[in-house]
């Protein structure tokens, strides 16, 4: 995975997941990165989550500075517990849903 720097001149390409993305660009290594906004199916009240099961994010944010601020996008509220939460797996610190702003911290 690449991380390039977005500005207003970034050409964005949409890939065949139907997801856009920049075609080029200045690369940002992960320890410049402050935010991370992280796609979730489903969160929990502790912070974990469930993305889409392929663990990209889990092991783009294992590289990240530990302070870098994880922030999940949900269509819904939390459950109260997830099982299966693996040593792997790397907790939100707040999750936005459309009704609330969830803070794990």
């Amino acid at each position: 995975m690449t991380h390039l720097l977005l500005t207003d001149n970034t050409k964005l390409e949409v890939n065949r997941w139907g997801i856009p993305e920049p075609t080029d660009g200045i690369p940002i290594p992960e320890s410049k990165i402050d935010v991370v906004f992280v796609p979730s199916l489903a969160f929990d009240d502790n912070g974990n989550r469930v993305g889409y099961g392929k663990g990209f994010y889990d092991k783009f944010l294992s590289q990240c500075n530990p302070e870098t601020i994880k922030i999940g996008l949900s269509f819904f509220a939390p459950e109260k517990e997830i099982e299966g939460v693996m040593s792997t797996d790397i907790k939100l610190d707040y999750c936005v849903t459309p009704l609330k702003i969830y803070s794990f911290n």
